[in-house]
């Protein structure tokens, strides 16, 4: 088993990417700001981001096949996030709905959610290490 296998990085990975494709979708909301007629983008969050939900789903744990008479366990659904028209709160007389403010908002969350889960990986990453190393090395 290697470390990508590890469940909980394998979530720490989906949070990454859906967090990534988000900071997109912001930024060309931004860059359109001032393109008339263009309607906010967003995001919406992914269905295992509710932590009951996903333990209710097995909670991204996958079965591991020990033995070659064991049934192989499905393959992983691969994340496909898709963007949503999300209009801000003011719609401009040309029709736009980008509202800077708003949109500023938005990267700033995406920037902290960002940064605690590369945290949660890199003490993921830290006790993994330190389990692996040997007694009184």
């Amino acid at each position: 088993m290697g470390i990508a296998d590890v469940p909980l990085l394998g979530q720490i990975k989906g949070r990454l990417n859906w967090l990534d494709e988000r900071q997109r979708v912001v930024s060309q909301n931004i860059a359109n700001s001032s393109t008339p007629g263009f309607v906010a983008r967003d995001l919406q969050q992914p269905a295992n981001a509710d932590f009951a939900a996903a333990m209710r789903q097995g909670g991204g744990l996958q079965m591991a096949r020990t033995n070659s008479a064991h049934i192989a366990p499905a393959q992983a659904n691969v994340a496909r996030f898709s963007s949503q028209a999300s209009p801000d709160s003011e719609t401009t007389l040309d029709g736009n709905s980008v509202v800077l403010e708003e949109q500023m908002l938005k990267m700033s969350e995406s920037r902290m959610a960002y940064d605690a889960a590369i945290g949660l990986y890199q003490k993921s990453m830290s006790m993994l290490r330190m389990a692996a190393k040997k007694p009184g090395g």
